[in-house]
């Protein structure tokens, strides 16, 4: 393979025309259906595929068909296959990206905003450029550049979903319907997870599940003079405060339950040591903290361990609370906190929920009125071990692109449909890979894409469908 060409190429359409094309996606809504109930009225979906469908049909790919499938009552979902040639034209590769987005949330620079395009040197802000937008226009052109050198490959299947940030509900039943059109996949290449920098290549070899809910306490029925009841009347924020005791350790974070934990192996230490002595000092600066706030600890081996394979809770959300200025001297008489307890990559969710459950409504203080309602069970994914062709060719394309080696590192966050599709593929091997890198805060303000990083990891996925292929 020419790599100055294949480089030029993808570089070249980068510029020229994906850039553009994911400023105009940037400014489609498109949230996802948790976010979004009246999608299907507001139609951004439909805006989104439209805009991906016209440019795909544009590059002029040998073999290329696209549909759009819409399932009753279900979010669409892009299907493009690109038949195959050479020796491997019967086998599949599986490419896996979406397209809805997170919502707006606050705190965007004064010049940015969630749907506001802004390219600034290297970073194009926006909501859903890097998560996971970009993944069609980097798929597409990875395979348009083989065929441009000549080379064959194995056919490519493309799957860009509009539920992920819900949790993948619909695809389920895609995948079921689509199942003979997908074939059997031999290789699946996700690109919608992270990187700890933009100097290498990330591989992702397992994701954390989650847990989700609201845990509330009521007291009494309604709101009473705190200078009266104060005292008498025990707070129903003290008493969720008492009830999260058993759950989490105040001091240190760590989650109390045992069956919410697991003992990490040889093999996975090893791994986030060798990512932790990688990202150095950059892992804690990577994080916004206010001036002379410092991390949970002071060893980044175990700040990655923290963040890939260890139980951690997180509060994402209050009722029951007035907004600031609106606020009497009030006993209230309830409280709920939003609860997401992010779970180790091998842990069943809906194995542990009932423990957390129980754990959480049994013998309330006060005998209040305590409910833990459940939203979410998700469990996480461990990626099967790598064959040694495909290890040999992340390497070598992450030393011919990024010019140092990849790094192997488990994220912290969730990707429901990964299991699905291992199950579903039991024999397939994986690549789960992205471009969230840095301060790229997805979910957040001013999330951004970076253009350099999105360029090499296109290139590099050119290699491992050329080396799919050839092997």
């Amino acid at each position: 393979m020419d790599i100055e060409k294949l480089k030029g190429f993808i570089a070249k359409k980068w510029d020229e025309s994906i850039v553009s094309e994911l400023s105009e996606y940037i400014k489609i809504p498109c949230q996802s259906p948790a976010f979004d109930p009246e999608w299907e009225k507001n139609r951004y979906f439909d805006q989104a595929l439209d805009l991906m469908t016209a440019w795909c049909r544009k590059q002029d790919l040998t073999g290329l068909s696209l549909e759009v499938v819409k399932l009753e009552k279900r979010t669409p979902l892009l299907l493009i296959e690109v038949v195959g040639s050479g020796n491997r034209q019967d086998e599949t590769i599986l490419l896996y990206g979406h397209l809805d987005k997170q919502p707006e949330t606050e705190g965007w620079d004064d010049d940015k905003g969630p749907w506001k395009p802004v390219l600034q040197a290297d970073k194009l802000y926006g909501r859903g450029g890097a998560d996971d937008g970009y993944a069609v226009f980097s798929a597409i052109s990875a395979i348009k550049a083989l065929q441009e050198q000549g080379f064959s490959h194995a056919r490519c299947v493309i799957i860009i979903e509009a539920c992920e940030e819900s949790g993948s509900y619909d695809l389920p039943a895609y995948l079921d319907a689509l199942k003979d059109r997908l074939g059997e996949p031999g290789l699946v290449v996700c690109l919608d997870s992270g990187c700890g920098n933009y100097d290498q290549l990330w591989l992702t070899t397992s994701l954390r599940g989650f847990i989700s809910g609201n845990l509330s306490a009521h007291i009494i029925t309604e709101g009473i003079h705190s200078g009266s009841g104060s005292g008498i009347v025990p707070s129903s924020f003290r008493i969720l405060r008492q009830i999260l005791n058993r759950l989490e350790d105040a001091e240190t974070g760590k989650i109390l339950i045992k069956e919410l934990n697991v003992e990490i192996d040889a093999g996975v230490a090893a791994e986030a040591k060798k990512a932790a002595n990688v990202l150095g000092s950059d892992l804690k600066a990577s994080y916004p903290f206010v001036e002379g706030a410092v991390a949970v600890s002071n060893e980044n081996n175990e700040l990655v361990l923290n963040r890939t394979w260890r139980p951690a809770l997180s509060y994402i959300g209050v009722n029951g609370f007035p907004k600031d200025g609106a606020v009497g001297n009030v006993l209230r008489p309830f409280s709920v906190l939003n609860l997401s307890l992010r779970l180790p990559p091998s842990i069943n969710a809906e194995a542990v929920q009932n423990i957390l459950k129980d754990v959480l409504e049994k013998d309330p203080p006060y005998q209040a009125e305590v409910n833990f309602k459940l939203q979410a069970a998700v469990s996480g994914w461990v990626a099967p071990k790598l064959e040694s062709w495909l290890k040999d060719c992340l390497n070598s394309a992450s030393q011919t692109y990024f010019g140092k080696e990849e790094i192997y590192m488990g994220e912290g966050g969730s990707i429901p449909f990964m299991n699905i599709l291992s199950n579903m593929f039991p024999k397939a091997q994986f690549v789960i890979t992205g471009v969230l890198g840095p301060h790229s805060n997805a979910h957040g303000p001013n999330e951004f894409i970076h253009i350099p990083t999105a360029k090499k990891v296109t290139c590099c996925v050119a290699e491992v469908i050329k080396a799919f292929s050839s092997k």
